[in-house]
């Protein structure tokens, strides 16, 4: 079962992303939201099911909607699958959908 991804846990997960990993959120539109042209992007939110991106393509913002392969159970979950996902798609095995579930600690 999945713990709900509170207003404050989105925007904890988001505003570090932003902050700190904006080259993988232009990566993440590009291999998984199907926006190769993205030259720029920013994470809105992120829950158990997906994160919504803001991607900058040709001079204009286009939101994407980007679902994971499983739901997550939790912020902890969440930080591994966006690393697996980085890594999946510098590996050349992205296949467009998000990557494969490492399991988080106990």
């Amino acid at each position: 079962m999945s713990e709900q991804f509170s207003t404050e846990i989105s925007s904890r997960i988001c505003n570090h992303m932003n902050e700190d990993h904006a080259d993988a959120i232009v990566l993440y539109a590009q291999a998984f939201g199907g926006l190769a042209d993205a030259t720029a992007a920013q994470m809105l939110a992120i829950d158990a099911q997906g994160m919504d991106l803001k991607a900058q393509v040709n001079g204009e913002a286009v939101p994407v909607r980007i679902q994971f392969d499983h739901i997550l159970a939790n912020a902890e979950d969440a930080h591994y699958t966006l690393i697996d996902m980085v890594r999946t798609y510098a590996t050349g095995t992205s296949n467009g959908a998000a990557a494969p579930r490492r399991a988080p600690k106990n």
